[in-house]
């Protein structure tokens, strides 16, 4: 069941805790691309060199609190291979993280598991920047050997208008 997780086209947004500052202003519509990276789960379908761009990318903030609501056939995609398109978490002055946590599920054997998606990312102004990792969380079945714990990862870089 691996291989129907065909995530060369997930967009991704990650960030990292920050030190305690006030939360940028990260809110608003960007176009993101993205580029896969390690395929930590050896997801057949996973091509390393793997690119998507024109992405849309909604977040919405109040204060430190964040959502970020992937649109388009990207959003589609993501429902489908993960069971939801829709980021939440928090800013931490220019950092924020985000998590979409899965509820699609994927067996082998006596082994069961979902993907969460995890956004660690920056602003600098009007441009978004980071990684996304898809994490494997299983049943811990003795048949999870090589799932429990992998993670696939990707890079991103995104744009909104000047605010």
């Amino acid at each position: 069941m691996r291989g129907t997780l065909a995530i060369t086209t997930v967009f991704g947004l990650t960030a990292l805790a920050g030190c305690g500052s006030d939360p940028a202003n990260i809110a608003g519509d960007y176009t993101v691309s993205v580029a896969n990276e390690e395929n930590g789960c050896n997801v057949d379908t996973w091509d390393e060199t793997g690119t998507a761009t024109n992405i849309g990318v909604s977040i919405d903030q109040n204060g430190e609190s964040a959502s970020a609501t992937v649109t388009g056939a990207t959003g589609n995609f993501l429902d489908f291979v993960l069971g939801e398109h829709v980021f939440v978490g928090t800013v931490d002055g220019s950092s924020f993280e985000l998590k979409l946590t899965g509820t699609r599920g994927f067996e082998s054997g006596n082994c069961n598991w979902t993907y969460d998606a995890v956004l660690d990312g920056t602003i600098d102004g009007d441009a978004i920047e980071g990684e996304i990792r898809y994490e494997a969380q299983t049943d811990m079945a003795s048949d999870c050997t090589g799932i429990t714990g992998c993670t696939n990862v990707q890079s991103f870089t995104g744009t909104r208008p000047s605010q």
